[in-house]
């Protein structure tokens, strides 16, 4: 299935654009995706995923819903779906 991640600040830099588009099996889920991305991009190591849950004050929307209040990292993925991840903000 295809799907379309969209990073924002850090995590767009990392990667160098704001949306991907990459091909995953059919039985995908968000944790799936997360540790896919942060095996193949360097500055995205260890950034989405510690102690087995997303990290704090990372942000994840699949089709615009977070996904904390769906099913979280096992949050199941359908073909056409857009995750957009959002690092954690500061300022004041």
């Amino acid at each position: 299935m295809n799907l379309e991640l969209r990073l924002f600040a850090s995590f767009r830099e990392a990667v160098g654009t704001k949306t991907i588009h990459r091909d995953f099996s059919e039985d995908a889920t968000v944790e799936t995706v997360l540790q896919g991305l942060e095996d193949e991009f360097e500055g995205l190591e260890d950034e989405f995923i510690e102690d087995g849950e997303i990290r704090p004050q990372v942000n994840v929307l699949k089709n615009g819903r977070e996904v904390l209040h769906l099913q979280g990292l096992d949050t199941p993925l359908a073909d056409g779906d857009t995750l957009s991840i959002f690092p954690p903000v500061a300022g004041g």
